[in-house]
């Protein structure tokens, strides 16, 4: 396995959602001992603490979408951080909730555009995050980050995308509530989306292998986002969108193993932990053991846990 500089990034954002907690995400990592298991594995890991939004005046309290000018402020901040990072090596971007992706993909695919090599991202997650903030019914901004990346319009307030990441580029895995608006915008697109009963049915290795080939022959970038959701909230309940039937912890694992086996991740969000709702820490851990998973851990490797 080669060694790889790791660029660790916390992104407190709290905006995205009206449940709090997600803030403490980046610590709660950090404390889990993120930066000890890449180092473990022969990386070299530079933390460079926690992003700040740029300065914003917040929005009216009756506005319909929420605290847009407090995520737009993140967007930007997150935009030239992931920017930078991605010159540097493997960033790795600790949440937070799912709105900062708007930012870190934005700055990775503005990189890759950069240095002249097209951007893919894989989205794990329960939900599609595809709406925008006109189509959004609870006017939450964890729920529009792929829209806004693939250059939909209606992000009013929001820079646009430097670099829009073209919608067949995308791939979701792990699909499980997504609603009628989105479900159509879905269908429009060029987005390639699996959900949980495709991979009940053919296992969670096919779409992911054709995802990972797509990216290889066109020498692409990949941007992962893992959001806690995509896992079954039996053993990861510290998110506050908790869906039943998401993927099993083997499952989980094996899709991070394929991607380290990939060589192609050069980017990774860990989205949406929110330690308050965690149990002992151990959804904290479960996140730390895929992303290590992600950068070389194998099965023989991972130590056994003991839950008490």
């Amino acid at each position: 396995m080669l060694s790889k500089t790791c660029v660790l990034i916390g992104a407190p954002v709290d905006s995205g959602t009206r449940r709090p907690g997600c803030l403490m995400g980046p610590d709660a990592l950090r404390t889990a001992g993120l930066a000890d298991a890449l180092t473990g594995l022969g990386h070299d890991v530079h933390d460079r603490g926690n992003v700040a939004p740029d300065p914003f005046t917040p929005d009216p309290t009756d506005h319909a979408v929420h605290a847009r000018a407090e995520t737009a402020a993140w967007t930007d901040a997150l935009t030239r951080a992931a920017r930078d990072a991605a010159r540097q090596g493997m960033a790795i971007f600790m949440g937070g909730d799912h709105s900062l992706s708007l930012g870190t993909v934005a700055g990775v695919a503005a990189n890759a555009q950069d240095i002249g090599r097209p951007q893919f991202v894989l989205w794990l997650d329960a939900h599609a995050d595809f709406h925008t903030p006109l189509s959004s019914t609870s006017g939450n901004l964890h729920g529009t980050p792929l829209a806004y990346v693939t250059g939909c319009p209606g992000f009013d307030g929001f820079a646009p995308p430097p670099a829009p990441v073209p919608a067949e580029n995308v791939c979701i895995l792990g699909l499980r509530s997504v609603d009628g608006p989105e479900r159509a915008a879905l269908a429009n697109s060029a987005i390639s989306a699996h959900d949980m009963r495709e991979i009940d049915e053919g296992g969670i290795a096919r779409p992911l292998g054709a995802f990972l080939d797509r990216v290889a022959r066109a020498g692409g970038l990949l941007h992962v986002s893992l959001d806690v959701d995509f896992l079954d909230p039996s053993f990861a309940p510290a998110v506050g969108t908790t869906v039943p039937g998401g993927a099993t912890m083997r499952e989980a694992h094996l899709v991070m193993e394929m991607i380290n086996d990939s060589g192609l991740m050069t980017s990774l969000d860990l989205v949406e932990l929110n330690p308050f709702l965690d149990e002992r820490g151990r959804t904290a851990q479960v996140m730390v053991d895929l992303a290590a998973s992600g950068m070389g851990r194998r099965v023989f490797d991972r130590p056994t846990r003991a839950y008490p």
